[in-house]
């Protein structure tokens, strides 16, 4: 007897189109910051890509997307932060944040995936995503600026919790809206 059962693709046309889709709001969003005097990282828009992102992916493919972008902006690309791009980003004050962003991604998805039914799991995940994604640019912020530990949280961290707060709000009222349109596709 043959077996008749097709072998399910690793990805399907429909998550592929939606990888690019939200692959290029990252890359779209990215660029966009808003540059602090105190401080050299600027008020990125990154994060709300990506907490969009894994609504709409998932964790998986959200993640997926993400590095994704990072490739893009590290062979030139100016989709990082200030229309910028190359290996000298990722090498450079930032690259941890933007590094930490896989972690933010990977745990946040997690959380949506198998909690997008209660909000505050979902919140939570953004959360816990967000505080690593702070600890790898902390730690890669004070290594390259020469900084304590703190002095770093300081220049790259507290000046960012309310519009990072904003974004997590954003992303829980929007999230779940687009999650619900494209399983309907």
């Amino acid at each position: 007897m043959e077996n008749t059962s097709a072998k399910k693709p690793f990805i399907t046309t429909k998550q592929l189109t939606l990888l690019g889709v939200m692959t290029a709001l990252t890359c779209i969003l990215g660029p966009f910051a808003i540059p602090l005097p105190f401080s050299p990282v600027p008020i990125s828009f990154t994060n709300l890509a990506v907490y969009i992102t894994v609504y709409v992916l998932g964790m998986k493919f959200g993640t997926i997307s993400f590095i994704t972008y990072l490739l893009l902006g590290a062979v030139g690309l100016p989709v990082f932060s200030s229309f910028t791009g190359g290996l000298g980003k990722l090498a450079g004050p930032t690259g941890g944040y933007l590094i930490g962003f896989i972690f933010l991604a990977l745990i946040a998805g997690f959380f949506i995936d198998h909690f997008s039914a209660r909000l505050h799991y979902a919140i939570l995940g953004m959360v816990l995503g967000t505080l690593v994604c702070y600890l790898f640019g902390t730690t890669w912020l004070a290594l390259q600026m020469n900084l304590d530990f703190p002095a770093a949280l300081a220049a790259g961290v507290l000046p960012y919790l309310p519009g990072d707060l904003a974004k997590i709000i954003i992303a829980s009222i929007l999230g779940p809206k687009l999650r619900g349109a494209v399983r309907r596709l």
